[in-house]
């Protein structure tokens, strides 16, 4: 899909790919069953509508060397802001039609504070084990995505 912008400080429109804008989602910590099953059973759906990168580390402390450049850094936290499926879909679009590559993070066991998160994201007010909130949030990026097509996404 293309999409057409002035870049800035131009008047003329340059041609932007929305689907060379990369999902990255790090998380901290070993993915083990049974999310393992789930995880790769959402990377393969997400794959058809997205290009999407997992990157798994051992550290919180290597999260920040893994972010992409430039990328959209959005923390889950229970304190961020919360969305309706159609809600976090628009917010998907905004931010791939911004055409930067868009990065969620997962904390571990201990959480994770990131003063290089433009965002900060719920799931929900109550605390998921991260492996669950890797399963929810690639569920949610499914469905968003299914939104954008205009497909049916309630089943």
């Amino acid at each position: 899909m293309l999409i057409w912008r002035s870049p800035p400080g131009g008047s003329g429109l340059i041609a932007l790919s929305i689907a060379a804008v990369r999902i990255v989602v790090i998380a901290v910590g070993r993915l083990r069953a049974p999310y393992l099953d789930d995880v790769g059973h959402y990377e393969k759906l997400i794959g058809r509508y997205a290009q999407l990168e997992q990157v798994q580390v051992a550290e919180a402390e290597r999260v920040v060397a893994r972010l992409p450049e430039r990328a959209y850094v959005s923390l889950l936290a229970s304190d961020g802001e919360s969305y309706t499926s159609t809600a976090f879909a628009r917010f998907i679009e905004e931010r791939r039609a911004s055409g930067r590559d868009l990065a969620f993070v997962i904390g571990g066991a201990h959480g994770l504070e990131l003063k290089q998160a433009a965002h900060r994201l719920s799931l929900g007010t109550l605390t998921l084990p991260h492996q669950l909130a890797r399963v929810v949030l690639l569920e949610q990026l499914y469905r968003a995505h299914k939104i954008i097509a205009g497909e049916p996404y309630h089943y």
